[in-house]
């Protein structure tokens, strides 16, 4: 049999068939097939060579590996294990309604038997596909990107999040301990995350999404200041209030230091009267940052006020519509899309789509222009979203266009109509002499893709 495979994946002692499509040119490696050896792999690597066809016969096999199909081998492939189907139940479907967080609790208390808002748009929407009021129209004044590739910023937005994680990690252990808590410490890595979103909106606000449960608290906070920056430029603020969007996020949950740690750290949902405790929360990052002196009034809000609702049924103090400062409605909108769209152990996490579908539905939940911003911020298709296209194929978004949110680029890996893997093809579905489209969004559970990331993520 066949394969076609990245020369990444070659190893000693596979037999060497011929070099796959229009790889690099070796005339030594062209002239015959051979039993592979270490050397040869090395060669083939430094003369640019992609991918190679194996003969499974004659050599060894990449077991699961599917067989080569001569029309469309491009890329590298991803691990068949990785995107076996195994259709399961969805979380609707499961009955799953357990919330992730506070805020997610009072998110899905809110949705309870609401109708979906109908699409209003203005310009066609992609068949099956639920887009928000208002939200599709081409994006206004995006923001200025540099010539950093999305892979890299991608690189830096993970060291940023180690670093925003141990920053935060010191400051709840200093709250812990009766220190004061001063906005002034995190502004350099504010700072840093402003000038990565400012590259690229996606790279940041997708990697902070891939948090394990042991870093949810900390990381949290780095994903709701990426959110609240993306979406105060989008909203055209000053730029002293896209930093204090920014502060505001990352210091938003310093309350939580406080909280009992068995309550804070409760590997399921939380029982009413933990709850009630964690409710609290707000009220004690305020009198944190009060206390600690240099706090703008703006952080003050955010951290007192971000479980605020527009209707007025939020707390602590059920403040309603402009009532709620303007960065508070903001926060509200941050805090709850990364509680909703991040795995927890008790809850699957919807996906980047599902999220910004359903908080479209929950009435009375959210200043409604700031959540259609918001959604322009992060895209009907957020990078790392299941899509399906026309074509039959699946793919994960790599990247949104400024011009358009029902165009991004993406990565076919996976033919629907055959249930099997097809090998990695980049298709930027904005592109002139494109004719595929998005029909509609995925769940990855359905699907039985637990490890989507890796298609996306680099290294």
């Amino acid at each position: 049999m066949i394969k076609c495979l990245p020369v990444t994946r070659a190893i000693p002692g596979m037999w060497f068939h011929r070099i796959a499509g229009g790889g690099g040119v070796h005339p030594v490696f062209v002239r015959h097939s051979f039993l592979l050896t270490a050397r040869e792999i090395d060669a083939l690597r430094r003369g640019g060579v992609a991918e190679i066809l194996i003969d499974t016969e004659q050599g060894l096999d990449l077991i699961g590996w599917p067989e080569y199909v001569e029309a469309e081998a491009v890329e590298p492939q991803a691990e068949p294990d990785e995107v076996e189907p195994e259709p399961v139940e969805s979380a609707d479907e499961a009955g799953q309604a357990e919330a992730i967080d506070e805020a997610e609790a009072e998110a899905e208390a809110s949705a309870e038997g609401e109708p979906e808002p109908e699409p209003e748009v203005a310009e066609p929407a992609p068949a099956d596909v639920e887009v928000p009021a208002a939200v599709a129209p081409p994006r206004a004044k995006p923001s200025p990107r540099s010539q950093r590739s999305i892979d890299a910023e991608l690189v830096s937005a993970q060291k940023l999040c180690l670093a925003g994680k141990a920053k935060m990690i010191e400051l709840f252990n200093e709250a812990r301990m009766g220190h004061a808590v001063r906005p002034e410490a995190v502004e350099p890595l504010v700072a840093e995350i402003s000038a990565s979103v400012t590259r690229h909106p996606d790279a940041l606000i997708s990697v902070a999404r891939l948090k394990r449960h042991d870093d949810y608290t900390y990381l949290h906070s780095v994903a709701v200041c990426a959110l609240m920056i993306a979406l105060a430029r989008r909203l055209e603020l000053s730029e002293d209030e896209v930093r204090e969007a920014g502060v505001g996020g990352m210091l938003h949950d310093i309350g939580k230091a406080m909280m009992p740690l068995n309550v804070l750290n409760k590997p399921g949902a939380l029982s009413d009267d933990e709850f009630r405790i964690m409710k609290s929360h707000p009220q004690a990052g305020f009198e944190l940052l009060r206390e600690g002196g240099g706090a703008s009034s703006a952080a003050l809000e955010i951290a007192l006020h971000h479980h605020e609702k527009f209707d007025g049924s939020g707390y602590p103090h059920g403040q309603s519509g402009e009532g709620i400062s303007r960065l508070s409605r903001m926060g509200a909108v941050c805090d709850v899309y990364d509680a909703i769209s991040s795995n927890r152990p008790y809850k699957r996490a919807w996906s980047p789509a599902e999220s910004v579908r359903r908080m479209a539905a929950w009435n009375g939940h959210f200043d409604t222009p700031i959540l259609n911003s918001f959604i322009r911020s992060v895209g009907i298709y957020p990078v790392g979203a299941l899509v399906k296209l026309q074509s039959e194929h699946l793919a994960v978004v790599l990247e949104q266009h400024d011009e358009t949110l029902l165009t991004p680029k993406v990565r076919i890996f996976y033919s629907a109509r055959k249930r099997e893997p097809v090998f990695l093809r980049d298709l930027d579905l904005a592109a002139a002499n494109c004719a595929d489209r998005i029909v509609g969004i995925e769940s990855p559970e359905a699907w039985g893709f637990s490890a989507l990331e890796k298609l996306w993520m680099p290294g």
